[in-house]
């Protein structure tokens, strides 16, 4: 990726394989017709012919069998004529393969390289005008086009139905687990509800969202719950999160409470002390996070899948990081050891019950040194009960080697221990929870059941977060860091540059494709697209996480969610230390999002490696579910070897998806698929 992208051929070229098939069924075919006399299986047959084989048309009276090279007869003519026309080609065969032979070795090695790739071109241009004018046709290509859902499946989220997991015995909470498998594939590309209008971009549609765009109602808007969703207000259309109303006097007093209560000025000291991410657990609809980002704090929210005034998609739908996932029974796909701070503001969850266990999954969460942050009327009751539970959760945090640093109200802070001793010096006024052991401490695992002891303490990762470098050095490892993960410098530079090019070059090549605000002038070239034009970002295979860098340091207005696959390496620990947020994902599995929440998807290497497994899913299922999460108007880039670019193009015309191809490099064997999903509305009956 050191040279800049071209714009190539949109189309698809033939493979070797067919060129093979070609040759076998021509050989088949000579094979059967060998008992004609006529057919030659050598060139020299004709000056060689076997005089003493005898003719199908018999013997003549005097006992010798006709000459059919006798030129009294139309069939001896016939026959010495097709003789010579054989005989011809069979010389000019030679003569060409002779005239070839002596070419091809007196080019140069440059010139040969030069003329393959003009033919290759030629070849692409070629198959690509066929398949336009429908000369040549593939499979997928010629299946129909895939239908749209019904009305009741606008806002379905696959993996999330309370309703049927209730039926199916699930209660105390695990009813909101996410329980993949059970659900048919839904063959059909979700419609936008008919009120649906594109949002505003950021950052006021941080501040401003259509209501139209949520599944939400006024009273779910008005009632009481997290603190931070009575921080709206609704009109007509929009909802508008610039409310006065009293959250501590607002959310940015709420901030600098905390921390005051670590010990900092502000809320904007955080970066000093480590802090770069947060998961912030029933999030309300992101108001902390979105007040956190001016200070380039990265707020990652999760609350459980609601059918409607789901916090997770009113956050999305504001341009911040959220996802779907409980607090339950599950631990969720994060490594260990991967955030700054838990934030819970009257979050519902009882950390008290199930003997610690929700306390013990928000310890694995949490960096060596991090800090968890909890709102709650629990915290300052006066009743007995309440009181009662409160200790229960003081004395495990002891236990957990956290020390509370302040409590302000219904406000508390604890600070995660940065030493490992501390574990084996825990009092013995209860039994402590367990160290987990070493075979048993999975440092990535994906939704395994919660356990009863605790993580991340054999991780090389173990380091405090005052010891780490400060965002935004952090985006940058030392060299023994990035040992940590088995990387090289040189290794993870190189990586890093590439990208750099690569996001210069998928800006150049949106240009032309968008639709600019920027005003042009007659003869001016196209304005590039604005920094603002996306936001939620998502890459489908993260690797390093370079892809996310790259966006950032080029000035882009984007946070990215970044998913590591199952199927792949994991370098989600280094995302997550590098001061990023993602998440491990099985992609034949239904992501944990909303419909309609992404304006970007990304996918490098990624068809690659979902080719190599043995999958229960197809590309098709992996497409439709790209769609469902893609805001209308949103867009795809793929970049993969040619034969999947292929593949996956075809593919784009069921899905109804405007699809380009773009040759990366003349000699570079992967190309660029870009396509943009339209903007199609449920239409009124």
């Amino acid at each position: 990726m050191s040279r800049p992208l071209y714009r190539g051929v949109s189309g698809i070229r033939i493979p070797d394989n067919s060129i093979d098939s070609w040759d076998s069924q021509s050989k088949d075919k000579t094979e059967k017709e060998g008992s004609d006399p006529l057919q030659l299986k050598s060139p020299f047959r004709l000056l060689f012919a076997d005089n003493t084989s005898h003719s199908k048309y018999g013997v003549t009276e005097n006992g010798f069998s006709p000459d059919p090279f006798i030129l009294g007869t139309p069939r001896s003519r016939h026959k010495l004529i097709l003789l010579f026309m054989k005989f011809s080609i069979v010389l000019i065969v030679i003569l060409a393969l002779a005239g070839s032979f002596w070419w091809t070795i007196s080019i140069s090695t440059t010139s040969r390289g030069q003329i393959y790739h003009g033919y290759r071109r030629l070849q692409e241009k070629l198959v690509s005008d066929l398949v336009d004018i429908g000369e040549i046709s593939y499979a997928p290509s010629k299946q129909k086009e895939l239908d749209f859902c019904s009305q009741e499946f606008e806002n379905y989220v696959p993996c999330f139905n309370v309703s049927d997991n209730l039926a199916q015995g699930y209660s105390d909470g695990s009813e909101f687990d996410r329980q993949c498998g059970r659900e048919l594939r839904q063959d059909c590309l979700l419609l936008s509800p008919m009120t649906y209008k594109i949002p505003l971009r950021w950052p006021t549609g941080r501040d401003v969202i259509w209501v139209s765009n949520v599944k939400i109602t006024a009273q779910e808007v008005l009632s009481s719950g997290s603190l931070t969703k009575r921080m709206m207000m609704l009109d007509e259309e929009q909802i508008s999160f610039r409310s006065a109303s009293l959250m501590f006097d607002g959310v940015e007093d709420y901030s600098h409470q905390i921390a005051e209560m670590i010990g900092l000025r502000n809320e904007s000291n955080f970066i000093q002390t480590g802090v770069r991410t947060i998961l912030d657990i029933g999030c309300g609809y992101g108001s902390v996070g979105a007040h956190l980002f001016h200070s380039q704090l990265l707020t990652m929210c999760i609350a459980n899948y609601e059918s409607s005034g789901s916090q997770v998609q009113l956050t999305l739908e504001r341009g911040l990081p959220a996802m779907v996932a409980s607090f339950t029974t599950k631990q969720l796909p994060y490594p260990s050891l991967s955030y700054d701070m838990l934030h819970c503001a009257r979050c519902g969850i009882d950390w008290d019950q199930k003997d610690g266990i929700l306390l013990i999954e928000a310890d694995r969460l949490l960096k060596p040194g991090g800090y968890f942050v909890w709102t709650s009327p629990l915290t300052n009751a006066r009743n007995k009960d309440s009181q009662k539970r409160w200790k229960v959760i003081h004395d495990f945090t002891e236990n957990l080697c956290w020390e509370m640093l302040s409590q302000q109200d219904e406000t508390v802070v604890w600070k995660k221990t940065s030493k490992r001793k501390c574990y084996s010096s825990r009092k013995n006024g209860s039994p402590p929870p367990p160290l987990c052991s070493r075979g048993y401490d999975v440092e990535s695992p994906y939704y395994r059941e919660l356990q009863n002891c605790i993580g991340g303490t054999h991780s090389s990762r173990w380091i405090s977060i005052e010891e780490r470098a400060t965002w935004p050095s952090r985006d940058h490892p030392k060299k023994n860091e990035l040992a940590i993960h088995g990387l090289q410098p040189d290794e993870f530079a190189e990586d890093a540059e590439s990208w750099k090019t690569a996001v210069r070059n998928y800006w150049s090549l949106l240009s032309p494709l968008i639709f600019s605000d920027h005003p042009k002038r007659p003869g001016d070239e196209d304005p590039p697209p604005p920094y603002n034009m996306l936001r939620n970002v998502l890459d489908m295979n993260a690797h390093f996480g370079g892809f996310n860098s790259a966006l950032l340091q080029s000035g882009k207005s984007v946070w990215v969610m970044n998913v590591v696959p199952t199927s792949g390496l994991n370098y989600l620990p280094l995302i997550q230390d590098r001061g990023y947020v993602g998440v491990l994902h099985d992609w034949c599995e239904a992501f944990p999002t909303y419909p309609r929440t992404y304006d970007l998807v990304h996918a490098a290497g990624f068809l690659s490696i979902e080719a190599a497994q043995q999958h229960r899913c197809t590309m098709l299922d992996i497409f439709i579910e790209i769609d469902r999460l893609l805001r209308p108007e949103g867009w795809i880039i793929i970049r993969d070897t040619v034969p999947l670019i292929e593949s996956a193009r075809a593919l784009t015309t069921r899905l109804k998806w405007d699809a380009r191809v773009i040759e990366i490099e003349s000699d570079s064997d992967q190309r660029l698929l870009i396509c943009q999903k339209p903007f199609f509305k449920r239409q009124a009956n």
